[in-house]
C-alpha cells in the first residue's frame, strides 16, 4: 500500500516473497520449499535414474515431515512385488542417500505393488488409508506416496485416475507424487499436457539442466 510518497508492506507477504525467492542448493530442498500438505503434483523425468532420484528426493522430504512414506511399483501379477524387483528398488533409493530399509524397519515405510490398470490407483490409495495408514494420520502424520508411469499409458484411464486421486486429496494429509519419463511425456499433445497439469495441484520438470516447477492457481473471480 502506497501511503503518498512512502510504502507500507505487511511483514508477513515481505516474509513469504523474500522465502519464495530463496534457492536451495540441493533438490530435497526444491523440493521441500515447492511441496505442500495436501498435494497432488505430476513429475516428468528425463531417464530413469532421475526419477529414480526424484523419488528418492520426495521421500527425504516426507520423513522430515515425519510422514509415512508409500512407495508403489510394478508387481508381478500376484498382487506381490517380486524379491528381486523389491531389492532393486530399495538399492536405487538408498544410492541416492534415502536410508529406506531402516525405515521400513522401523516401521515409516512401505513398498506396495501398483495397480496393473491407473484408474484403480485411487481404490488402492483408499484401502491404504483406510487400513494401513490409518493410525498415521489419526496421529497427525501426513502420507507421502510415488507412483511411476515408466511404461505407455492408456492417457484417458490415466488422466481420470489423476482426477480421482486429486479429489481424494482433498482436505487430507496426503502428497501425492506421479513421475512420468521424458520419452513418454514428450509423445502427449500439448492439449494433452495441459490437461494433465490442470489434474494436478503442481508440476515439476527434472532433467540433466536442472529442475523446474510451477503451481496451479485457481481460476481468479472477476
Amino acid at each position: 500500500m502506497k501511503l503518498g510518497k512512502a510504502w507500507r508492506i505487511r511483514r508477513e507477504g515481505l516474509v513469504e516473497f523474500l522465502e519464495s525467492r530463496e534457492r536451495p542448493a540441493t533438490l530435497t530442498g526444491r523440493l521441500r520449499s515447492f511441496l505442500e500438505v495436501p498435494d497432488n503434483v505430476i513429475a516428468v523425468a528425463q531417464r530413469p535414474e532421475l526419477m529414480h532420484r526424484l523419488d528418492a528426493a520426495f521421500f527425504r522430504v516426507g520423513e522430515a515431515h515425519g510422514g509415512l512414506l508409500v512407495k508403489y511399483h510394478a508387481g508381478d501379477g500376484s498382487g506381490e512385488i517380486s524379491g528381486g524387483d523389491l531389492e532393486r528398488l530399495r538399492d536405487e533409493l538408498e544410492a541416492h542417500d534415502l536410508s529406506a530399509r531402516s525405515l521400513e524397519d522401523e516401521g515409516r515405510m512401505r513398498f506396495l505393488a501398483d495397480a496393473d490398470v491407473p484408474k484403480h490407483r485411487p481404490e488402492e490409495l483408499r484401502r491404504l488409508l483406510e487400513d494401513e495408514a490409518r493410525e498415521a494420520i489419526g496421529n497427525g502424520r501426513s502420507v507421502w506416496v510415488a507412483f511411476n508411469w515408466e511404461e505407455r499409458v492408456d492417457l484417458e484411464a490415466a488422466l481420470e485416475q489423476q482426477r480421482a486421486l486429486t479429489e481424494l486429496v482433498g482436505d487430507s494429509r496426503l502428497v501425492v507424487k506421479t513421475s512420468v519419463l521424458e520419452s513418454i511425456a514428450d509423445e502427449w499433445t500439448t492439449a494433452t499436457w495441459r490437461e494433465a497439469q490442470a489434474a494436478h495441484s503442481g508440476a515439476i520438470w527434472l532433467s540433466e539442466g536442472g529442475l523446474t516447477s510451477s503451481r496451479v492457481s485457481p481460476v481468479p473471480e472477476d
